[in-house]
């Protein structure tokens, strides 16, 4: 089902807009990314953080035009929004929601579609292609979001589906939990410091750049802390697809010992990512909802933790 070739609309998802000459020094001391490094050829994931390193938010980021794009959850389009204004006053930039302005699809081994629709986008990992007012960017684990202004979304999906089938949004969630890539929820919003989403695994946190809110918890973490919870894959043998946020529980611990990050149907059972202690994942016995809950077992995820090589960025 999901390793075959498709597209789905990427509805779950809003975009906060970040515009005019100082949008980028602005962003700069806000964000976990370096914006010194986006271009109209490469985005990046991120984060934005409380002073204590906890995520607000998590992103794609990509610069438009006269500043920046960010697809986020769409709950927390209008939180973060209203937040980041209160910080931008004493800035020339503006700031805005722009989910209505962008439709956003998503591809799985779609590349012979971007070549129908004159893109040629690079295999490597944030990669940007842009034409014929088409925008794709390359996922890390080979996927493409496809963004296109609004008025142009039909006409796009049309040409889409004489290429693809179309799938669900379980589909390309199944794909995201499968690339190891976590994502704050409107639910999950302050409760993970980016290392627990092994965000600095996947680009999404410079080391190099300068201050940002956030910046001292999660330097400290990389350079002198031991992360005790960190991102893991699990697979669970139920129907139901848990929510975000729900707890998981070990007999290692009387409470709970992680929680939920995304999950979705999988060709048997579901698979999900959650958050997790190491000495629980260790002892292997995780449990859905209680100590005497549905068993979840682990699986691997694609890459690996480097600090040397996620220090360099």
């Amino acid at each position: 089902m999901v390793n075959s070739a498709f597209f789905c609309p990427l509805s779950h998802e809003g975009v906060l807009a970040v515009r005019g000459p100082e949008a980028g020094k602005f962003l700069q001391g806000q964000l976990t990314c370096n914006i010194a490094y986006l271009n109209d050829s490469h985005s990046s994931l991120g984060a934005r953080c409380t002073p204590k390193g906890r995520m607000l938010s998590s992103f794609r980021i990509l610069s438009e035009g006269d500043g920046y794009l960010l697809a986020m959850a769409a709950e927390l389009v209008g939180p973060q929004l209203a937040d980041l204004k209160k910080y931008a006053a004493f800035s020339k930039c503006s700031l805005g929601d722009e989910s209505r302005d962008w439709a956003r699809f998503g591809l799985s081994d779609g590349d012979g579609a971007l070549v129908a629709l004159g893109l040629q986008l690079p295999r490597e990992a944030d990669a940007v292609a842009r034409g014929n007012d088409l925008v794709a960017i390359r996922l890390n684990d080979g996927r493409v979001e496809l963004w296109v202004p609004a008025g142009n979304a039909e006409t796009l999906q049309g040409r889409l589906a004489t290429q693809l089938r179309e799938a669900t949004l379980n589909d390309w969630q199944l794909a995201q939990i499968r690339a190891g890539i976590g994502q704050v929820l409107g639910v999950t919003r302050d409760l993970f410091i980016p290392q627990m989403l092994n965000l600095q695994a996947v680009g999404g946190v410079s080391f190099k750049k300068g201050c940002y809110t956030g910046q001292e918890i999660v330097a400290r973490m990389q350079y002198l802390g031991r992360l005790k919870r960190r991102l893991y894959r699990l697979s669970l043998d139920a129907d139901t697809v848990p929510a975000p946020a729900t707890e998981l529980f070990s007999p290692v611990h009387g409470s709970s010992v992680g929680e939920v990050v995304l999950a979705a149907r999988a060709e048997h059972g579901c698979e999900l990512l959650a958050v997790l202690q190491e000495d629980a994942v260790a002892d292997g016995r995780i449990h859905l909802g209680s100590v005497d809950g549905a068993p979840l077992a682990t699986l691997d995820l694609p890459y690996t933790l480097d600090r040397d090589r996620e220090i360099q960025r």
